[in-house]
Formats: C-alpha cells, structure tokens, sequence
C-alpha cells in the first residue's frame, strides 16, 4: 500500500488490520504520535487526515491510502516550528510531552474547523464563531493531560488564534488541509 503521509509516499506493507498509528510507530518510524489508551480516550494519538482530526488508534491505516496523513513530524522542524508548536514552547504547554504531539495536531485541527465556522456543542451561536475559552475546552475535551497543563495549553492556542496577523497560522492550517 503507498501512503502520503507529511507530504512524502510511504510504501508499506502491513495486516489490512493495522492501525494508523501502528502504521506510522511501528512501520515507519513516526513515533511523534503516542498510543495513550489505544481506545480513542486521550487523544496522545490525533493526526491530521485530509485536514482533520482523528484518533489514529481507532482507524484502520488501509481506510487512508489515498488522504493526505499529517503527523507531529510533519507540521514542523527544529528550526522550523509551526506556530502552535512556538506557541506550545513558550507557554509552556507541556510538562512531560506525552501528550503534546496529539495537543498540538488537535490544536491545529481545531483552528481549520473555527476557520471553516463549524460549531461546535460550546458555541453560542452557530452562525459566526468565537473562539472563547469555553470553546476552546470544548474543542480540546478529546485531548487529555496527566499532568494539568490545561491553563498554559489554553495561552498557548489562544495566543495563535489571536495573533493581530493571523494569516501566517491560517495559511500554515490550509497548506495541511485543516
């Protein structure tokens, strides 16, 4: 099977019963992504499909062959960070990381559904969308954190989705499809 993930073809051969996850940890080397609870729970897993957030614990790789997968690795490098990843640093959203990578792809999925006006169960009103704290836990409620990070992941995404450009972020979450 050939795989587009973070904008590379990945040629893999694996059990039509494989999970996107294991595809990724255990195939290619994409270990940025954890397997939490293996039960679509914490979200340590989120990636990026056609520009929107799942658990990848809970599809199977074979339903993906041809969509666009954006994983940790793929949002950013060293040197290089995407801006939720900067914001996610200097906020201090993380304390033992296990669940940054699935934060921060979920963060940025987030920020594509706002972008697009879809509402979600927190929105006030289901014609134009605020992104207020209240929605951002709303939105961010599949991604849990151990170790309470919750106020500073909150500064660090309501820092980018707040930015007076916010061009840069948006074209970043459009250039991965979110």
């Amino acid at each position: 099977m050939k795989f587009n993930i973070n904008g590379k073809t990945h040629d893999a051969e694996v059990d039509v019963r494989t999970s996107l996850l294991d595809l990724c940890r255990e195939h290619l080397g994409l270990t940025g992504s954890k397997k939490g609870c293996d039960h679509g729970q914490c979200g340590a897993c989120t990636m990026l499909v056609d520009g929107r957030r799942i658990n990848s614990c809970l599809t199977l790789a074979v339903m993906h062959e041809d969509s666009e997968i954006v994983t940790i690795e793929g949002l950013g490098q060293v040197g290089d960070l995407h801006p939720m990843q900067d914001a996610f640093v200097r906020h201090d959203g993380y304390q033992c990381g296990y669940c940054t990578p699935g934060q921060i792809c979920s963060a940025v999925g987030m920020l594509g559904e706002v972008e697009k006006g879809w509402p979600s169960h927190a929105s006030a009103d289901l014609t134009a969308v605020e992104l207020s704290d209240a929605e951002i836990s709303e939105r961010m409620s599949g991604n849990l954190c151990r170790c309470a990070a919750y106020p500073n992941i909150v500064d660090a995404i309501r820092e980018v989705a707040g930015k007076g450009d916010r061009q840069p972020v948006l074209e970043a979450a459009r250039e991965i499809g979110a």
